[in-house]
């Protein structure tokens, strides 16, 4: 049982915990869920022991194993299973003194240690878990040394599992898995037999793997049973009781004061007065709940739009060094309003089939063809580097547009959901949040009609992730995405692409059928469920369907939309210069003729906003059929 009391936490003068408390249960599997910056990783600093606090304490029973990942991956040459068994160390230290015992009784205590500990399995079990992040058997033997930086933190990922700590802290550890990855590692928390901590923005992650949500806001803990889903539910709730409390309560203390104020001098009602003064002053004032809404993403529409197909790929070979290609083979379209997801492992070649598409590699043999006036955008997390750490993010965009004026520049920088205070904030002190919205609307900035990008989640917390879900899905052009956030995928694509074994090929399922896939369900579970009438993959496609079917709807909508807000301002124009009483003594005439056009233009707008709510709601009814 990890039991925290009256906990208070500062750094750098920021209190970040206020007398925080919490009763972590032994065995549960939580979800530490807040704000980016409200102090998530702090708090995993004061459980381990190393960072002071400023009042409370952390209590866990004697001798509690507490196991995170190492803040820096190995880099040794020993081979990944023999770093991960070393993860060990009781086993470790064991093994180590076997080699060199000669009293008889110790050694048979080792032995019997060894046996209790599972010892003669551990091979098996340090294979399981690096071939469940990635590894097969040929990678396990090679060096760490041989392997990039988000590789070998699933080594230690893989390491920290293996120990089997009685506490288990893992923060954010899907920002460096694939959807591979993340689906085995959700499956291994939610068995795991001790208790888990996992700091976490993926919201399948914490409806699947975890049982129960710690909610750090406001300075606070608060333990929540059930997964993100229903801690979202229930708190929405206990907010919306605590504002419409708040109210009555103010509606209250106002009716207490004005009685007071009214009879505290007449000597027949002093006492009543006084009595309504002492129970004005018990009240205990209801917090009003605090605005949590997080600014929008905006990506702005393709400047031209392009007929379909906006690329065509004919027999496409595409590698870094010739005659060697990583994807063969490709016959491939992709339209003006697709949502395409690319699945598969890491190193099968997602980024290198992106970076095709984005112009950055050419094709070795076969022919692409794109649509005449196409504009392709990514965005990937390696790019976050190529940021000028000492340049704000106004500067960045004033390079986009040097004749323009400051005003529509900071406009421009706003719609990337920066504030006025972080627009001028040099990128290295960014975080790493809004380093991804800068890159993001930079990446955007000319109205691409094909947007890529690759695992832009990472630096995102829950409530960026559903406004980036709504931005996509508003955006009006074709959209390919690699992530490994599965609430993402499944809110934003409509098709799903399979990268695996040098090819690009389309899945011909959902992702239920693709976790199937990856982590080897029994057979008929997935017969049964391709045996469903419907499947989620058949609503996506007539989702797309309909959507495209009151695309011209739409547009006429938008067209409309733009007509009223022309009138509405001349309208406005209009009234401003009838509202000068000099102009009905200067020219009567003038003012007879701004009367009657503004009578038209208001005849005008009612038409028009007539047929605007008819459109509308037929819109809405077509969509959601």
């Amino acid at each position: 049982m990890l039991i925290i009391n009256d906990l208070s936490l500062r750094i750098a003068g920021r209190l970040l915990l206020d007398h925080a408390s919490l009763t972590l249960p032994a065995g549960a599997k939580a979800g530490l869920v807040g704000r980016n910056g409200t102090g998530k990783t702090t708090l995993f600093r004061a459980i381990t022991g190393d960072m002071a606090s400023e009042t409370g304490s952390v209590s866990l029973p004697k001798n509690t194993r507490i196991g995170q990942v190492a803040q820096e991956a190995p880099g040794t040459e020993e081979p990944l299973i023999e770093i991960v068994l070393k993860a060990d160390k009781e086993r470790a230290a064991l093994l180590e003194e076997e080699k060199t015992a000669t009293d008889p009784h110790r050694i048979a205590e080792i032995h019997i240690r060894l046996a209790d500990i599972d010892a003669h399995s551990a091979q098996a079990r340090a294979a399981t878990i690096l071939s469940g992040l990635g590894f097969d058997e040929e990678a396990q033997k090679r060096p760490a040394s041989s392997f990039s930086g988000g590789w070998r933190m699933r080594v230690a990922l893989a390491a920290v599992l293996f120990s089997q700590p009685d506490l288990l802290l893992l923060d954010e550890p899907t920002n460096y898995l694939d959807l591979e990855g993340t689906l085995w590692l959700e499956t291994y928390v939610a068995k795991y037999p001790h208790t888990v901590l996992l700091i976490s923005h993926d919201r399948d992650l914490l409806n699947r793997a975890v049982n129960s949500i710690v909610h750090l806001d406001q300075k606070k803990l608060t333990f929540w049973r059930g997964g993100y889903d229903q801690f979202e539910r229930q708190l929405t709730e206990q907010r919306e009781l605590q504002e419409k409390g708040r109210v009555k309560q103010e509606a209250h203390r106002k009716h207490l004061q004005s009685f007071i104020d009214r009879f505290r001098a007449k000597a027949s009602k002093a006492r009543q007065a006084q009595s309504r003064i002492k129970a004005l002053e018990r009240m205990k004032p209801i917090g009003a709940v605090l605005d949590e809404s997080v600014q929008p993403f905006s990506f702005p529409e393709p400047q031209k739009l392009v007929a379909s197909p906006i690329v065509a790929l004919s027999d496409v070979d595409v590698g870094y060094a010739p005659g060697k290609p990583v994807l063969k083979r490709m016959t491939l379209r992709i339209d003006n309003d697709d949502r395409i997801a690319l699945l598969g492992a890491n190193g099968n070649g997602k980024s290198t089939f992106a970076k095709l598409l984005s112009g950055r590699l050419e094709a070795e043999t076969g022919t692409i063809t794109l649509a005449p006036g196409l504009k392709t955008s990514i965005f990937a997390q390696h790019q976050l580097d190529d940021l000028r750490p000492e340049e704000n993010a106004y500067e960045h965009v004033r390079r986009l547009m040097p004749e323009a004026p400051e005003s529509r520049v900071r406009a421009r920088v706003a719609q990337f959901g920066l504030s006025t205070e972080k627009m001028n904030t040099p990128a290295k002190d960014l975080s790493g949040g809004e380093k991804a919205r800068l890159l993001m609307g930079l990446a955007v900035f000319e109205g691409p009609n094909l947007f890529i990008l690759d695992e832009p989640t990472n630096h995102l917390d829950i409530d960026s992730r559903e406004a980036l879900i709504h931005a996509l899905n508003d955006f009006p052009g074709a959209v390919i995405l690699i992530s490994h956030d599965r609430h993402l995928l499944e809110a934003t694509v409509d098709r799903l692409w399979l990268v695996r074994d040098g090819a690009v090929q389309p899945f011909d399922g959902d992702l239920d059928d693709y976790k199937m896939l990856v982590t080897g369900q029994p057979a008929d579970r997935r017969d049964r469920r391709e045996a469903e009438k419907a499947s989620k993959a058949d609503r996506r496609r007539e989702a797309a369907q309909r959507r495209a079917a009151v695309e011209p709807l739409a547009k006429q909508i938008k067209a409309t939309e733009g007509l009223m807000e022309r009138l509405r301002k001349r309208i406005a124009l209009i009234e401003s210069e009838l509202g000068d009483p000099a102009l009905y003594e200067k020219e009567a005439t003038k003012a007879t003729k701004l009367a009657k056009e503004r009578a038209d233009l208001a005849a005008q707008l009612n038409t028009h906003e007539e047929r605007w709510l008819e459109m509308s709601t037929e819109y809405e009814e077509s969509i959601a059929e």
